[in-house]
């Protein structure tokens, strides 16, 4: 997908409400600066902004390169990416 290779480029992390880059398989942590997946039932602008105030608060302190973070209503689900191994 061009937002995920142009993020990859760029080096950032990309925020969405797109639940597909919450498949490993085909877009590896790893390979990413990070994924922050919004998987919230509200989408409007005031609940978004809700929620990822509350990812905002404890970014700073826990955010890794390679990593998928689900954030949803009810917490944060952070998960590492793992490097390939050499083949």
């Amino acid at each position: 997908m061009q937002i995920a290779e142009a993020a990859r480029r760029e080096g950032r992390v990309l925020v969405t409400l797109d639940l597909n880059f919450g498949t490993i398989r085909e877009y590896p942590p790893q390979d990413y600066r990070g994924f922050i997946v919004l998987r919230v039932i509200d989408q409007s602008r005031r609940h978004v902004l809700h929620v990822m105030e509350r990812v905002l608060g404890v970014l700073d302190r826990v955010l890794r390169d390679g990593h998928l973070w689900v954030v949803s209503e009810s917490g944060i689900r952070v998960r590492p990416g793992h490097p390939t191994e050499p083949g």
